[in-house]
């Protein structure tokens, strides 16, 4: 489980992320949705404890990140999955995050596999596209078998191929009673994978309620246009004031 509580971060040019308060359930895929800009990032750099925040707290099993042992076998993250060192291969990288976390060479093979990566094992990171980088950031996310796995706009650079497979990836680990909160910009996306939503704007939280609630309740409206709709109220909320 992920518990962020009044989670705020402040920078000089203005607040990214305002007094959030969520939580992310095991057992379903939790979408966490806001339009470029919203806070997303941020806060998911506040619960892996890569930034620190103004106020509030981020917890993942009632820690926080910063306090685990072995986090990779706790947590899984997918962030930038183009920040490989270029020369390593495909098993050197998943190789050293193994070593650095306790994780016996096994378990490399099983997380190659299960991404389709295993023949690219070879490979050096700086001949992959996008795609594979994606693949072979899912792969490090796996390789501690996490109960907690939080990605970052998983299905950037895959071909449609790979996006019905990271879909189905997510709800299976979900199904297995894991912790499972996937970002995206993308609204439609989230509706074909998301059992739950998180919607962000400003760095505020919008709404935090069932997929099909929040269809229900835009019935008539595309869910783009819902979702566009709901962050533009956000928009001019925030800059008129509250009425």
């Amino acid at each position: 489980m992920i518990e962020v509580s009044n989670l705020t971060k402040r920078y000089r040019g203005g607040t990214a992320v305002d007094d959030l308060t969520f939580t992310v359930e095991p057992g379903r895929v939790t979408g966490f949705l806001g339009p470029n800009g919203a806070g997303k990032s941020t806060t998911i750099r506040l619960i892996l404890g890569l930034d620190r925040p103004t106020s509030g707290s981020a917890m993942i099993g009632g820690r926080p990140y910063g306090s685990i042992e072995r986090p990779l076998t706790a947590v899984g993250a997918l962030l930038e999955a183009g920040d490989l060192h270029p020369t390593r291969t495909v098993r050197e990288h998943l190789r050293w995050l193994a070593r650095s976390n306790g994780i016996g060479e096994r378990r490399i093979g099983e997380v190659l596999e299960a991404t389709g990566m295993s023949g690219a094992a070879r490979k050096r990171a700086k001949t992959l596209s996008l795609g594979m980088k994606q693949r072979l950031g899912v792969a490090a996310a796996l390789l501690g078998d996490p109960g907690v796995l939080v990605l970052d706009e998983p299905v950037n650079g895959l071909d449609p191929e790979g996006v019905v497979w990271i879909r189905t990836l997510m709800k299976r680990m979900a199904a297995e009673g894991r912790t499972v909160l996937v970002s995206s910009h993308l609204m439609a996306e989230m509706a074909l994978t998301a059992e739950h939503l998180i919607v962000i704007g400003r760095g505020r939280l919008l709404a935090d309620v069932p997929t099909e609630a929040f269809v229900a309740s835009h019935s008539g409206a595309s869910l783009e246009e819902a979702f566009m709709r709901l962050t533009s109220e956000s928009v001019e909320f925030r800059a008129g004031g509250a009425r």
